[in-house]
């Protein structure tokens, strides 16, 4: 195994494990109810799930970890995952 294989292997699974991660962020935004979003004072349910769902698909398309646009949506996504989600959580539990 030369250095080249071992890089693009390395590529393979950051992209697979984005594309996990962006497709949880999307699966999860689009569990809760709009009204949820509301109270818990974020951005609107259309909102999340079109910027979630445009980063999957951009990871899908450019199928590169490390683009701009794929870095963007990825901060959108862990974004999502560490505010949105637990807000949204704690609004639901009770």
């Amino acid at each position: 195994m030369n250095v080249f294989e071992l890089q693009g292997t390395v590529m393979l699974i950051v992209l697979l494990g984005l594309l996990a991660v962006k497709g949880f962020a999307l699966v999860t935004a689009l569990m809760f109810s709009a009204e949820a979003y509301e109270a818990a004072g974020k951005m609107t349910k259309v909102g999340w799930c079109a910027i979630l769902g445009l980063g999957f698909v951009v990871q899908l398309i450019f199928l590169q970890p490390v683009g701009i646009l794929n870095i963007v949506f990825t901060i959108a996504a862990f974004v999502y995952l560490a505010d949105v989600r637990p807000a949204l959580l704690g609004l639901t539990k009770r």
